[in-house]
């Protein structure tokens, strides 16, 4: 489970570096910046499968194309969900939208251990029921103050649990899915990198931004497969708690880019960091416990 652990960790810090590294991909725009980041990421993740040696994970779901007319249609939408989410990470933080793709953030861990203690029949520990409260009073105040939900919030909030849900029905949830999703992605990728002016800022080798490029598809391949890798691992409402860490470094990066938090909502901030220490006891303890 530790191992779970630091992959989800890992991968919301390379979620939060992706956020402000988009800010220095001028003068592309969000559309631009998510058509080279599918397109780099599709190879950088392939290489990947071939030195790991999960490149046969593929293999299966392309041959259950050809006998479950379903996957036809779930292989699509679960791109679609995820080409959604992608997308919306990239295009906030140039749109004046960071902060409320910060708190679809907040709330989707608490959407995502309903759907683990419903749907998973999954068992919290008292540690993880204090952080859930804690998260819960967080959000509430989030909401007064925001006035309601703003649509980058419900998209974040209830997207990203309903993919997880999607690729475990149809057993997709590996990096083989996730390879699938991508491929399903480079239509949309390709139109977006080709059709705007980036392809002739990419031409100007001079200004630096080829490799900027070559390094956010670098980071977007760690960071979903760490993703992926944990949300295999882990039970699915601790999976979901552990997605506190990544709308924390959001709303820092909020901060480097400009934006900030007033001063009711604070409340939000200091619940949620309250949750997650407690996660980290828990963690703490755990971890003393096997050492023992």
């Amino acid at each position: 489970m530790l191992k779970g652990i630091s992959l989800s960790v890992l991968a919301s810090i390379l979620f939060g570096a992706m956020y402000y590294y988009t800010t220095l991909l001028a003068p592309l725009n969000g559309e631009e910046i998510f058509g080279w980041r599918m397109l780099l990421t599709l190879p950088a993740m392939s290489i990947f499968l071939f030195w790991a040696g999960d490149w046969n994970l593929i293999k299966p779901i392309a041959q259950r194309l050809k006998t479950e007319w379903k996957m036809w249609l779930a292989l699509p939408f679960s791109s679609l969900l995820l080409g959604i989410q992608l997308w919306l990470f990239l295009w906030a933080p140039l749109h004046g939208h960071a902060m409320n793709v910060s708190l679809g953030y907040f709330m989707m861990p608490l959407i995502m251990v309903l759907i683990g203690r419903f749907h998973y029949k999954d068992t919290l520990s008292a540690w993880q029921k204090g952080a859930v409260l804690l998260a819960i009073l967080g959000v509430v105040n989030a909401l007064v103050q925001a006035g309601g939900f703003s649509w980058t919030s419900l998209l974040v909030c209830l997207g990203y649990p309903y993919y997880f849900v999607l690729r475990s029905i149809f057993k997709t949830d590996n990096l083989g899915g996730l390879w699938f999703d991508m491929v399903l992605m480079l239509p949309v990728a390709l139109y977006f990198a080709f059709a705007g002016q980036g392809l002739s800022e990419m031409a100007s080798l001079d200004n630096g931004l080829p490799l900027l490029i070559l390094i956010l598809g670098i980071l977007s391949a760690s960071a979903l497969v760490a993703y992926v890798l944990a949300s295999k691992m882990l039970p699915f409402s601790l999976f979901g708690l552990l997605g506190y860490v990544e709308p924390v470094l959001l709303v820092v990066v909020a901060f480097l880019i400009g934006e900030s938090i007033a001063k009711q909502e604070w409340p939000t901030y200091i619940a949620i960091w309250l949750a997650l220490a407690l996660l980290a006891a828990e963690g703490l303890t755990k971890w003393m416990q096997q050492r023992t």
